[in-house]
């Protein structure tokens, strides 16, 4: 029961935010054909590549919180000593995908310079998120390092890495949209990329908050 409704949580939250993205992501001239003819409303492919990939994530992600709940019961267990510097962690996480927003926003009003620092902003802070990661890491290690066959540091270690090495994707798609912006790509041509780097980042913060979650109370 327990792994049905951690499951049932995050596909509930991935569609959740697709609701919400699709919606602030719409404009008014999408509905409509040459023709005035409404329905006609064109997805870009790269919009439904992140959402397969998202929900890809996603199964990946329920997978190995189910196979925590189910471990945390058998056997040997110990729970991990939560650092404090997790929750500093998320709160970068949090103003990254802020900054991104703001990126975004800025793009659509037109304000090129206020779209690149605010993209360079969460570029930073991305950075920052992982190497207090790695902090993290070496905090955790310790703690747990004389208790015998406890598999609780493994999962840490799987589930921070594995949200790590997807916000390293990111970062490099989020690197050469930073490198159009230099070469003086027009903004029209940079919406799109912000918008999906945007919903990426919202995504990766949501996942990032119910791994801490899990981690934190379970």
């Amino acid at each position: 029961m327990s792994n049905t409704v951690i499951f049932a949580a995050l596909a509930c939250g991935v569609i959740a935010w697709f609701l919400i993205a699709s919606r602030l992501t719409a404009k008014s001239w999408e509905s409509q054909d040459e023709k005035g003819d409404v329905g006609a409303i064109n997805i870009a492919p790269q919009r439904i590549g992140l959402w397969i990939f998202m929900a890809v994530v996603t199964s990946l992600f329920s997978l190995f919180i189910s196979a925590y709940a189910m471990r945390m019961h058998v056997g040997a267990w110990c729970n991990i000593t939560i650092p404090n510097i997790l929750w500093v962690n998320s709160l970068v996480l949090v103003a990254a995908s802020i900054a991104m927003q703001f990126s975004r926003w800025a793009a659509d009003r037109g304000n090129r310079d206020a779209a690149r620092t605010a993209l360079i902003a969460a570029g930073v802070l991305s950075l920052a998120f992982l190497v207090g990661q790695l902090r993290a890491w070496q905090i955790v290690g310790p703690s747990v390092y004389f208790i015998s066959g406890s598999p609780a540091i493994a999962f840490f270690y799987v589930l921070s890495a594995v949200h790590g090495l997807h916000l390293i994707g990111g970062l490099w798609v989020l690197g050469r949209t930073v490198t159009k912006f230099a070469a003086g790509a027009e903004l029209v041509d940079l919406r799109l990329s912000l918008q999906l780097c945007t919903v990426y980042w919202h995504f990766l913060l949501l996942v990032w908050l119910v791994v801490f979650g899990v981690l934190l109370y379970l």
